[in-house]
């Protein structure tokens, strides 16, 4: 991890930024942040910037001291003293030595850039040496350096930065003290052109730049609604024309359970598909194992990306880091661009980051709730968090760039040859484009469901949990919903809905059930150093924290508890007054399994809690009676022999269960003792045959799982929920004591 930020531009670019610009952890253990001390403003031209920087270290159990991959830059008057141009970058480093390929990233490109930018305008200042002599004449105790009065057309700028993303590139692979064949770093980067109220930018790779433009007039500050546009195009095998490219060196492109046998492959002719960009692709990262590229010779590099700066060994494969870029002129309803790691996007769509940002007024709060909300997301579908970094830039425009033009030269436009992307939407305006942005297709899809790794880590927990004393009783503890309800203020029920919505768990309830949610949220105050929860803990309840600081502690395998309850991983922040109010223990609505984290509260605070049982109930009402359960009970074959009362006495064994979307609720092949019938939300069902996946979508009144409940026998196919999910399950063992096995064996 390393960070460069830079009030005048450094002759070295080599980490020249004051170490006042760096927060330091407190504590160093697993977690590590570095951010803007406060927000910083700077005028451009006819912009006025506010900016703010956060980058946190992930956390990985397997390997907790591994450096943040991160890095990020930034310098205020890029060039010269007299500029006008500001630069922002984010850099995330992969493989053995992603930190050094990152950190040098970030410590070199700058000043590349600066090397080609100025040899151009050496050349633009030859060719209007009359016109600079005479602005020099006019104002010759204030002029300086010619080249801050040169400014680049489109073309000649897009051409300086190539060069300088490859020549960064090829210094990379000759710099002795990294090791680049295996390892690299994605680059996101801004060039803001202060005198033309315009900005470009390049991207490697998948990280991404994002705007949000106002939608409606005035509206400006908190609270204004903000419409995400993206500025760049992630760069993987999911877009078909970087797909294209790689294979056409002779590239595999698989997905790791593909590469290893246990995903089927799809050799169909791309050129037949119409659909462009991958579908399958969201299938396969649904769990986090996204399309890689691969040597026809070897199982190597792996990457999931198309472009970076480094990885040598893939560049034969044609992973090479030669930028996409756009040029943009600033408008008056641009008010926020993002910069962020792919960290950021994982579970995040550009929207949600943006609808963050518009919450606030202060780039740094901006900066934290943003990164506060994605590590959550990494903590609850993962075993990991991937390193997390975002520069957040709030723009005012308070010049007309023709209201500048006088102050600087530049290339007529007569004289460039426009490079127009067909992909690219844009208005032309001369030589900027008017309302360029990239086009939603081929953006890396957001991860809705938990690895594998992490599922099985839950079912591990609840197996410990389930040999401990008085699990059964908390289980099936029952709430009285009547008695936990309270009346809560119009201010109260908007903080509780703005903190669940991002929630799959909350995504489908009706307006109603979201009214008696609100209801049964129970008033919580803590004091500071309250354990709320304790890692292998049976949870029960999920948490808003309206109010406080909670540190986020997990006690690693094989180690044991000092007291402190391990080593600090997070700390969640939440306040009204900043509109802030992180969730956790979402997982306690859908399953019985053990904490695997304990929350400390570091300060006094105040939580708002819903226990499971209260959030099956609610949505049990919507569920209707017992009644329509029987109804297809009877429509059941396995059980249409049986006799009114015996159906009755079935229905009342059933439990009330609900999954979030994108839950495995069985899979075709594994030993299974449980069906069960959907009563709201929508599962799809894959059964392979003979190598092909047969696809069949159940809704409410439908059943799965019939076929293992008589003998002990495989589950016939997967079924996955694809929205929040509610319905009944039964147990055979409890199917057995309510009906005779060898009754249905009989009717089977």
């Amino acid at each position: 991890m390393g960070c460069c930020v830079s009030i005048e531009e450094s002759s070295e670019y080599e980490n020249g930024g004051p170490e006042s610009a760096v927060k330091k952890a407190p504590e160093k253990a697993l977690r590590k942040v570095e951010c803007s001390d406060e927000p910083k403003e700077i005028v451009c031209g006819g912009m006025r910037l506010r900016y703010a920087f956060l980058s946190q270290k992930g956390y990985y159990p397997d390997d907790p001291h591994k450096p943040n991959q991160d890095a990020y830059s930034i310098t205020e008057r890029f060039g010269t003293r007299e500029s006008n141009d500001s630069f922002f970058a984010v850099y995330d480093g992969h493989g053995r030595d992603g930190d050094l390929c990152a950190q040098f990233g970030r410590d070199k490109m700058p000043g590349y850039l600066a090397k080609h930018l100025n040899k151009a305008k050496e050349k633009e200042a030859r060719s209007h040496k009359t016109e600079l002599e005479r602005m020099e004449s006019k104002t010759p105790d204030r002029f300086g350096d010619p080249l801050a009065y040169v400014e680049l057309s489109k073309d000649l700028f897009q051409q300086a930065a190539l060069k300088a993303h490859v020549e960064c590139n090829m210094a990379m692979h000759q710099d002795p003290s990294l090791d680049d064949s295996l390892s690299g770093s994605t680059a996101i980067s801004m060039y803001c052109h202060g005198r033309r109220n315009r900005v470009t930018i390049c991207n490697v790779g998948d990280s991404r730049a994002v705007l949000g433009k106002a939608t409606q007039e005035g509206g400006s500050g908190r609270r204004q609604v903000l419409k995400a546009f993206p500025l760049s195009r992630d760069q993987t095998p999911y877009r078909r024309d970087e797909r294209a490219r790689i294979k056409s060196t002779g590239a595999r492109i698989l997905s790791l359970d593909q590469l290893e046998g246990l995903e089927p492959i799809n050799d169909r002719d791309e050129s037949q598909n119409d659909d462009g960009d991958l579908e399958l692709g969201e299938e396969l990262d649904e769990g986090g194992d996204p399309p890689r590229v691969w040597s026809p010779n070897g199982d190597y590099p792996g990457t999931a990306f198309t472009r970076s700066l480094g990885d040598a060994m893939a560049e034969e494969l044609g992973v090479f880091a030669e930028p996409e870029m756009l040029t943009r002129d600033i408008k008056p309803e641009d008010r926020v661009i993002v910069l962020a790691s792919d960290g950021i996007y994982e579970f995040l769509t550009n929207q949600s980051v943006v609808d963050i940002c518009a919450k606030f007024t202060d780039p740094l709060e901006a900066c934290r709730a943003v990164v506060a909300e994605s590590y959550e997301l990494w903590l609850q579908y993962e075993l990991r968090t991937d390193d997390i970094t975002i520069i957040v830039i709030f723009i005012e425009q308070m010049l007309d760039a023709r209201d500048m033009e006088r102050e600087y030269v530049t290339s007529s436009i007569r004289n460039m040859g426009a490079q127009r992307q067909a992909s690219i939407k844009f208005s032309p305006d001369q030589d900027g484009e008017e309302d360029v942005v990239m086009p939603e297709e081929g953006l890396r899809p957001v991860r809705t469901r938990m690895t594998k790794e992490k599922a099985q880590e839950i079912e591990k927990l609840k197996q410990n949990a389930m040999d401990t004393e008085g699990y059964a009783d908390e289980m099936n503890k029952e709430v009285d919903l009547e008695a936990l309800f309270t009346e809560k203020t119009a201010s109260e029920k908007a903080r509780i809905a703005d903190a669940i919505k991002t929630s799959v768990m909350f995504r489908n309830i009706t307006d109603d059930q979201r009214e008696m949610i609100f209801g049964v949220m129970e008033p919580i105050p803590v004091r500071a150093g309250t354990w709320v929860i304790k890692q292998g803990t049976v949870g029960d309840r999920f948490y808003i924290i309206d109010d406080g600081k909670f540190e986020v502690r997990i006690v690693a395998d094989g180690e044991e508890d000092d007291g402190t309850g391990g080593a600090l991983i997070h700390v969640y922040e939440g306040s009204v007054a900043k509109h802030v109010h992180p969730c956790f223990g979402e997982l306690a609505l859908m399953y019985s399994a053990p904490r695997s984290a304990s929350i400390i509260a570091k300060s006094d605070g105040h939580l708002w809690g819903l226990h499971r049982s209260a959030f099956r109930q609610v949505l049990a009402q919507a569920q209707g009676t017992r009644q329509e359960l029987m109804k297809t009970l009877g429509g059941i074959s396995l059980f249409k022999r049986l006799e009114e009362d015996e159906i009755q006495n079935l229905a009342a064994a059933f439990d009330e269960i609900a999954f979030g979307r994108g839950e495995h609720i069985v899979e075709q092949g594994h030993f299974g003792d449980a069906m069960y019938v959907i009563t709201s939300g929508t599962c799809e069902l894959v059964k392979v045959v003979k190598g092909q996946p047969r696809n069949l979508t159940l809704k409410a009144g439908d059943y799965f799982g019939h076929e293992v409940m008589v003998d002990q026998q495989k589950y016939a196919a997967t079924v996955v929920s694809m929205s929040t999910f509610t319905g009944w399950k039964i147990d055979r063992a409890v199917l057995s004591q309510t009906v005779p096995l060898d009754q249905l064996r009989t009717i089977h």
